[in-house]
């Protein structure tokens, strides 16, 4: 059962690891890419032993109520992994960004 454990939390921790190095990793397409769809095979297979050591009577830093609400937290973040964090323009209107740009310009004439 101490197996399970650790190797619940060792999935957790490189998501958690990944998730930290995401924005240095995001400056290349591929690699973005890459580093999401490994968050997302390690949450589904974090989400799994946690499960797994749930439901076979294991605890979790000596919870045996925690894995199950830490392994939907697991799903949920998989679907999160893949979300789109460069954010990309879809409304083609200006961002706020933009328009104080406009403002210290026409101020500036």
């Amino acid at each position: 059962m101490d197996s399970i454990e650790t190797l619940s939390q060792v999935l957790c921790a490189s998501t958690l690891l990944l998730w930290i190095l995401i924005a240095n990793i995001s400056r290349n397409d591929k690699a973005e890419d890459r580093a999401q769809w490994g968050m997302v095979i390690l949450a589904l297979s974090a989400a799994a032993s946690l499960i797994y050591l749930g439901s076979s009577g294991g605890s979790l830093w000596g919870s045996t109520y925690l894995p199950k609400p830490l392994a939907v937290l697991c799903i949920a973040f998989a679907f999160m992994a893949r979300l789109n964090i460069k954010g990309r323009n879809i409304s083609q209107g200006m961002n706020p960004h933009q328009i104080m740009k406009q403002n210290r310009e026409s101020e500036d004439e």
